[in-house]
């Protein structure tokens, strides 16, 4: 079995930070994480994803994330049913953090709106919307300490 889920989004509130009667951190948020096409309007959608992170983790997204801040969570997707005080079961899911890091550079981060930040206005939608080609380009690094390898074609199992 293989559950890993990773994601990059913008935090849409601060992080809350509490602790376990047990004395245990955990930090609760949620990101925005774009579809990589827009509706029909020419409206772009994302997807508002649930996260928890518990000890150094929680600590280090209380202490270094904000609202609008870039964000690369890695970790497990998990159920989050329960029951409410007139026994109707709901029924939800979270990703629990494993690890997290920053989605941007510093000076990135800086830039970008932090405390003022409007969340965009997104259309969470369930059904599918037609593809638009995305006109992102791809930055590849240094190719230089790469070697080409020349072959003949066979595979080699």
């Amino acid at each position: 079995m293989f559950n890993k889920v990773i994601l990059m989004g913008r935090l849409v509130a601060d992080p809350e930070l509490r602790q376990t009667p047990s004395n245990i951190s955990v930090c609760r948020f949620r990101i925005a994480v774009d579809r990589g096409y827009t509706s029909n309007s020419g409206e772009r959608q994302a997807d508002f994803i649930s996260i928890v992170a518990w000890r150094q983790q929680a600590e280090f997204v209380s202490k270094y994330f904000s609202k609008g801040k870039m964000i690369i969570v890695e970790g497990s997707l998990r159920n989050a049913d329960y029951t409410d005080a007139n026994g109707v079961k709901h029924y939800a899911m979270e990703v629990q953090a494993d690890r997290v890091s920053f989605g941007e550079t510093k000076s990135a981060s800086q830039n970008a709106p932090s405390g003022n930040f409007q969340q965009p206005s997104y259309q969470q939608s369930s059904a599918p919307a037609v593809s638009q080609p995305a006109n992102e380009s791809v930055q590849i690094g240094n190719l230089e300490d790469f070697e080409e390898i020349l072959s003949d074609g066979d595979v080699p199992f």
